[in-house]
């Protein structure tokens, strides 16, 4: 059987900051979107992950790649997690990389690492490759409060061609839940992301 036709592709990494929850609402999304999505986890992430939602992944990759795609119903051939040293997949290469990235959440760490040209895993090559590239790159930071050196890293990035996305959730739609603190995060990047989203009405259409 041919392997369904995805009409996008996104590379998403998720990283150890706090805020698993978003790049985890993300990645639900995207996918329910029919969007193919190449997933890279940092080993904090990980961490972060089982802390802060309770999911135990697998430590493998390609158990963890087996157990996201039945959590979240992804097709066949739609979600492919790749391991932080897999210098021969797509990501890290301009020929074969998505034209988009996101980076969410984005630590500090992986802020600074991006902003210096570092490529010491797969996560930080893959945005190396996104900025020569001129990919679109969406960095989600989530910490509090910024530093003089997380601002200037930012303010960095911004000025070669990343769109600077922080976790900070707006509060104009009455949210009841976290849940909806999460949504309204995730919605703003899909709307950058050019993904039709129902997470969210536009302003002024409530």
């Amino acid at each position: 059987m041919a392997e369904p036709n995805f009409p996008k592709t996104i590379t998403l990494a998720i990283t150890g900051a706090s805020g698993a929850q978003y790049g985890l609402r993300l990645l639900q999304c995207l996918l329910a979107a029919q969007v193919r999505v190449w997933l890279l986890l940092s080993e904090a992430a990980r961490v972060v992950i089982n802390t802060e939602t309770g999911m135990e992944l697998p430590e493998d990759d390609a158990g963890t790649e087996s157990f996201l795609r039945e959590h979240y119903g992804a097709q066949a051939g739609q979600l492919t997690l790749f391991g932080k040293r897999d210098w021969f997949s797509p990501v890290a290469s301009g020929t074969g990389a998505a034209s988009s990235l996101v980076i969410c959440p984005a630590s500090g760490g992986t802020l600074s690492a991006i902003a210096c040209g570092a490529s010491n895993n797969l996560i930080e090559r893959a945005a190396d490759v996104a900025l020569k590239e001129r990919r679109q790159m969406i960095l989600v930071p989530r910490e509090a409060p910024y530093s003089e050196i997380h601002l200037e890293n930012m303010l960095k990035l911004t000025r070669m061609g990343a769109v600077i996305l922080p976790a900070s959730p707006g509060f104009y739609q009455n949210p009841t839940s976290v849940e909806d603190l999460v949504d309204f995060v995730v919605a703003r990047i899909l709307s950058q992301l050019d993904i039709e989203q129902n997470l969210l009405p536009p302003w002024g259409q409530r």
